[in-house]
């Protein structure tokens, strides 16, 4: 799933490709969202890359090139619009029990769990108070769960410090997903999930930080990412 900013710089970008035939500038995209710094526009551009929106081509400058699109956005993307750049907000067309109306948009209520390390380890706090409405559109069936990230082990996946994430809770994770994994029954952490024989890694999206590797019974998964909170 893509924030609200993720979701307007795609959508900026495609609409000066089919239009110029080039994408736009970093600092013609900060002045589209109306960001303060280009390091915002690079967040975001990370973040679609990682999730499969876009691919930025090596070698060439301003080179981006859209992959694919929203399903809502791809359904209106053949009509042309005239005036100020003004994307529509991704909404889902279906609505779970419990929901919430908040505005224009179905909110549903999760349990907030705490903290969980984006760097060391650390164990999850589970607080069952602790609740967050999210936009229905974020979550499709089965059970779900946020948690709030610690640290900054994940940024180069688009995953920061204080963000929000969204789990899907499983105990089951394709290879390469990112993944909230219990280590030793004792301690929580999220991480992209490589397995290689019988041994499992846990791997950080941030080169200061170091890849490690445990065995098969040392490692649950306890859920994969499905969506991402960021406050402005």
């Amino acid at each position: 799933m893509l924030t609200k900013k993720q979701y307007d710089l795609l959508v900026h970008i495609d609409k000066e490709l089919k239009a110029k035939g080039v994408p736009p500038s970093f600092d013609e995209m900060k002045d589209a969202l109306g960001l303060k710094s280009k390091s915002g526009i690079h967040r975001l551009i990370t973040g679609l890359e990682e999730r499969g929106f876009i691919r930025r081509l090596p070698h060439r400058a301003r080179a981006i090139e859209v992959l694919r699109l929203p399903e809502n956005m791809a359904a209106t993307s053949k009509k042309p619009t005239k005036g100020k750049f003004a994307p529509n907000v991704i909404k889902g067309d279906f609505k779970l029990s419990g929901a919430k109306s908040g505005g224009d948009a179905e909110l549903v209520e999760l349990p907030l769990y705490g903290r969980i390390a984006a760097g060391t380890p650390i164990e999850a706090l589970r607080d069952h108070s602790n609740t967050i409405g999210i936009p229905g559109s974020m979550v499709g069936s089965g059970d779900h769960y946020a948690l709030e990230v610690d640290g900054d082990s994940m940024i180069d996946a688009g995953i920061f410090d204080g963000d929000t994430v969204i789990i899907k809770r499983s105990d089951t994770a394709e290879n390469g997903s990112i993944v909230v994994a219990l280590v030793e029954e004792e301690e929580v952490t999220l991480k992209r999930l490589r397995r290689k024989g019988a041994s499992v890694a846990l791997e950080p999206a941030n080169k200061a930080f170091e890849t490690r590797i445990f065995g098969p019974d040392q490692v649950k998964v306890q859920g994969s990412l499905v969506g991402l909170i960021r406050k402005y």
